[in-house]
């Protein structure tokens, strides 16, 4: 099946149970053109960056988190045999909490998380919408496992999909940072939650959005209700910070606007 290759990050979407809030939310702090949806849970919205398909703001989705619906991010990744990656995740000590749905069946061919408890989506190459915004504000650029079992989830990463895993060098065996890659190419990255993380804050994979200036899309979201949960700070993309929005889902800012992946 043509596509991009297993383990490629390939669409974005969020539950909210109040969509309007989170429209005018991220259209203030992303600039997001927004196109409404109908869906068998509700209506949906397709947010768009430079006329290319960014992400979706989604209603809750009965089951989707394993409990209470709550607002979250969602990374999916693409593959071409979800069945397949389903009993890895369940091999490898995750738990699937939706799916594997049948070919054809709009939205996510499976939800799953890790040991931690870090949520993410797989759907099949194929499948529509995808990342279309490239090199833009407002567009999809980088992920994060933000994890406090760094070991553990490096592990079951690069068993249910077919990652290399490079750490810094010098590091040790449980770094604080690492790179997973498909080929020579990176596509997630992973992070140990340090202190600047309320305890109280579970594992997630983390999407990180291009923005022209990170310091002045952190006051727009801060001016709307959001906070800042660590940074600003320098990476390897460029500056970067972690924020939550006003209905709890946790996302990042990345200043690589025009970088390519």
């Amino acid at each position: 099946m043509a596509g991009p290759p297993e383990g490629t990050p390939v669409w974005a979407d969020a539950m909210f149970t109040d969509l309007e809030g989170a429209r005018a939310f991220y259209g203030e702090v992303l600039g997001w053109t927004f196109r409404e949806e109908v869906t068998e849970h509700g209506g949906r919205v397709r947010a768009y960056a430079g006329g290319g398909a960014a992400a979706a703001l989604v209603p809750p989705v009965p089951g989707r988190c394993g409990g209470a619906p709550q607002s979250a991010w969602c990374l999916h990744f693409a593959s071409p045999d979800v069945e397949a990656v389903a009993r890895r995740v369940r091999e490898s000590g995750g738990r699937v909490v939706a799916g594997p749905a049948a070919p054809g069946e709009p939205g996510p061919a499976l939800l799953a998380h890790g040991p931690d408890g870090a949520v993410f989506g797989v759907r099949r190459p194929d499948a529509r919408p995808c990342f279309e915004a490239r090199g833009v504000p407002g567009a999809y650029r980088w992920a994060e496992v933000n994890t406090r079992e760094a070991a553990r989830t490096d592990a079951f990463f690069r068993t249910v999909f077919p990652f290399a895993v490079e750490r810094p060098a010098g590091s040790g065996p449980d770094p604080d940072l690492a790179v997973f890659r498909v080929g020579e190419t990176p596509v997630l990255g992973r992070r140990r939650m340090g202190e600047g993380f309320p305890p109280e804050m579970r594992p997630f994979v983390g999407v990180h959005f291009a923005v022209d200036d990170v310091d002045a899309a952190i006051g727009r979201a801060t001016a709307h209700g959001g906070k800042v949960v660590s940074g600003p700070a320098e990476g390897p993309f460029g500056r970067f910070a972690t924020l939550v929005d006003p209905q709890g889902a946790v996302f990042s800012l990345v200043g690589a606007v025009g970088a390519e992946d």
